[in-house]
């Protein structure tokens, strides 16, 4: 379905690609609030075009982390879990700590972030919070992402990859200029993988994956001055995922991968925008209206063991409408924009968890039993059922307004100052409706099981008034420029989901108890939805000096920064003590983070370029305390403390009709140490990854030869614990293929 709606913009610009095929010369930034070279604006930030994208095979939003300072994206397990960080700021759970947009999309679900990419134009980070002019979730900084459009790009483009795990990616598309005042294209991607690691229990690769993914485009220009940018996308993705394996924390090993019962996660997510710009005068009005639909499936075997403990399954069916209308003027004495945005999304969640014959022993019936066994030795509770689900159905609205404002007045020639402010209103409902169903029998007195249901059920409301400042001075002279910049960010509150399965399964064994005047600890922190059901928005202050040069005919561009950070009411992701089976969102009391970005592009010749960056981060508690230990002074866990790349590129024309061009490029990343946990008593040290490629082509086609992890490196993305259980998630081994690309 496509959205036809007259509104307004101005679309600004990208460099072009040096790949084999023509791309004219029209830049176009991801978002109508940045310019097309941001290395005039007074922010840290990275960009990666066509060419670094397709030499260095960048996949998914994972694949441009390792070469941007201080961003961690790690692999979690699977598509769901697209969790970021950057400068300490980051989220595992629930909303995300930076905003992504996708061809001037916002889009508000993370769920969604990590999706197929091709035909990408541009990839911008923006790193710090951009809350001013982007509003919620945007405390860490902000991605965006440009595809190519059949107005800088007519041809046909088809490209096929292989590599080992049996991993296969293939994508065509096809762009059109067809009258000069109507373009059009349309793209088709797909993938598959067998995956690299086993399930021993069952002998089957669990980290398969097969997804299919297509995009159509229609643009039209001089409607009475307007210019109307029309996408629909479609992504479906299925997979195995959570290679989850059990830490022995005795012999400190890690045991193979091993569990019973399924996992996977399945996604579609259907996109529909509609961006349309005109200028009238000297000013740019553009309008963006989008429709989101998310629709996902979460399986999990939530013990990872081969017990049959308890399974988790839920799935979510997600709505979401978002409009923006945005106005600029820029001349050479004041450039200001300002807007009104709005968005609702509505979702609904169910989330069974249900507890088979081991989770029903071990974690209902052995710890009544031993409450009821104090006070009549000879009697126990026995359950008709060898396993029952504990079901929780969610509903959460929400819906957002803000207005906001921006300018920039140069003055004494060569500075710049400017100032921001948004007002950004939210407010969030959620609806629970948790029920279990067993029949039980006390031996002591029952002959028959009888029925019992435990329910819970309530609504909640909260709403927020954010007000969000941006203040920096720029000095600029000869293309190089020095800025400060003061700016506030804020995450989002809402509501923990994945606890109350725990509070039902506590109160179902009080219910069971009561009537015997037996009461005992289950050993879960947490009994009452009170104690989980809301979370605070997560605030912080962005102070930061950095500089951007140009040197040496600017062979050399160099981009600096230092920052500090202080966040109050940081948002944590926690385990409950004891054989909990969830997990939730608290908030710490406040931490600070500081630390140092350098990024640098050298061109040592028309033939050599080398590049490289490092980031360093120092995330720590100022003041937490859980009420059962105080973490103040601790690092922030799942946030490296140093990340480093490095990159040798060598270009070579050969003139040849069939083979024009021949290049190579050797690269290095490293990251850590990463605690994981508040205690700081886990972590993963500092580790290293080396990737190649070799690459010719000519007018019509590109063959590249690429590998990555070529030293197969040992590392950890991911660790956790459930039910008194330590897990560790490995990183992908060493990774080859060949891709070929033709154009027609």
């Amino acid at each position: 379905m496509f959205l036809f709606d007259m509104a307004i913009a101005s679309l600004l610009a990208v460099s072009a690609s040096d790949t084999a095929i023509r791309i004219a010369d029209v830049d176009i930034t991801a978002s109508f609030k940045a310019k097309s070279n941001l290395q005039v604006m007074p922010l840290a930030s990275s960009s990666f075009f066509m060419k670094d994208i397709e030499r260095q095979q960048i996949g998914s939003i994972a694949g441009f982390a390792g070469v941007t300072p201080n961003l961690h994206i790690p692999d979690y397990g699977s598509k769901m879990t697209s969790s970021i960080y950057v400068r300490g700021i980051g989220s595992r759970i629930d909303n995300p700590a930076v905003g992504m947009y996708v061809d001037q999309i916002p889009y508000l679900n993370k769920n969604s972030f990590d999706e197929s990419l091709w035909d990408i134009r541009r990839i911008d980070v923006l790193r710090g919070p951009q809350a001013t002019l982007y509003g919620r979730n945007t405390i860490g900084g902000i991605i965006g992402i440009t595809t190519l459009s059949p107005l800088n790009y007519n041809g046909t483009r088809i490209s096929l990859e292989y590599g080992n795990g049996n991993s296969l990616r293939t994508s065509a598309s096809t762009y059109q200029d067809a009258n000069g005042n109507f373009a059009f294209s349309i793209c088709i991607s797909g993938q598959h993988t067998d995956g690299f690691f086993t399930n021993e229990h069952t002998g089957d690769r669990c980290d398969w994956q097969n997804g299919l993914a297509g995009r159509a485009r229609l643009v039209w220009r001089n409607l009475s001055g307007w210019q109307v940018d029309n996408t629909f996308s479609i992504d479906f993705s299925d997979e195995g995922g959570y290679a989850y394996a059990q830490y022995d924390t005795v012999a400190r090993k890690t045991l193979p991968v091993a569990y019973n019962d399924e996992c996977g996660y399945t996604r579609t997510h259907l996109v529909d925008g509609i961006v349309a710009q005109r200028t009238v005068g000297n000013v740019q009005m553009q309008n963006v209206l989008s429709y989101q639909y998310l629709d996902d499936d979460m399986r999990l075997d939530q013990d990872f063991t081969a017990k049959s403990m308890f399974t988790l399954q839920q799935k979510q069916s997600e709505h979401i409408v978002t409009e923006e209308i945005t106005f600029c003027n820029q001349n050479q004495r004041l450039n200001w924009i300002g807007g009104l945005s709005t968005f609702f999304k509505h979702n609904r969640m169910s989330a069974p968890v249900t507890f088979k014959s081991d989770g029903i022993s071990e974690l209902i019936l052995d710890n009544a039993n031993a409450g009821i066994q104090t006070a009549f030795p000879d009697a126990s509770i026995l359950f008709a059922e060898d396993e029952f689900a504990i079901n929780s159905h969610f509903t959460t609205p929400v819906l957002g307004l803000a207005v906001y404002g921006q300018a920039e007045m140069p003055f004494f020639g060569n500075f710049t100052l400017t100032a921001g402010l948004r007002l950004d209103y939210e407010h969030i409902g959620f609806e629970y409706r948790n029920s279990a169903d067993i029949n039980y029998r006390f031996t002591l007195t029952m002959d028959k099981f009888k029925p019992m249901r435990t329910e819970m059920k309530g609504t909640e409301n909260v709403s927020f008034l954010e007000v969000l400042p941006k203040l920096s001075l720029q000095y600029a002279v000869n293309g190089q420029s020095i800025y400060l910049t003061a700016s506030r960010g804020f995450k989002s509150g809402g509501y923990n989901t994945q606890m109350f399965s725990d509070i039902l399964q506590s109160k179902m064994k009080t219910d069971l108890m009561g009537s015997l005047g037996v009461y005992f600890d289950d050993g879960i922190a947490v009994t009452t939805v009170d104690d989980v059901v809301g979370y605070k928005p997560e605030h912080d202050w962005n102070y930061e000096v950095g500089s951007h040069l140009a040197l040496f005919d600017k062979r050399l561009n160099a981009d600096m920064a230092l920052f500090y950070i202080d966040c109050r009411d940081q948002q944590l992701t926690v385990f409950p003590s004891g054989k909990s089976t969830g997990r939730m969102m608290t908030n710490a009391g406040r931490t600070r983070s500081f630390g140092a970005e350098v990024s640098a592009k050298a061109s040592l010749s028309q033939i050599f370029h080398v590049e490289a960056s490092y980031g360093y981060t120092n995330a720590t508690f100022i003041d937490y305390d859980n009420g059962v230990a105080d973490y103040s002074g601790n690092r922030l866990p799942y946030v490296p403390e140093h990340t480093v790349s490095a990159s040798a590129i060598a270009n070579f024309n050969i003139g040849s009709r069939l083979v024009s061009n021949f290049s190579a490029q050797l690269g290095y990343t490293g990251a850590g140490r990463i605690y994981w946990n508040e205690a700081n008593s886990v972590c993963q040290d500092y580790y290293s990854q080396l990737s190649a490629s070799v690459g010719a082509g000519g007018s019509k086609w590109g063959l590249r030869l690429w590998a990555k992890n070529i030293t197969n490196t040992d590392f950890c993305n991911f660790y956790f614990v459930s039910v008194g259980n330590t897990f560790l998630s490995k990183g992908k081994p060493a990774r080859f293929g060949l891709t070929l690309n033709l154009y027609l």
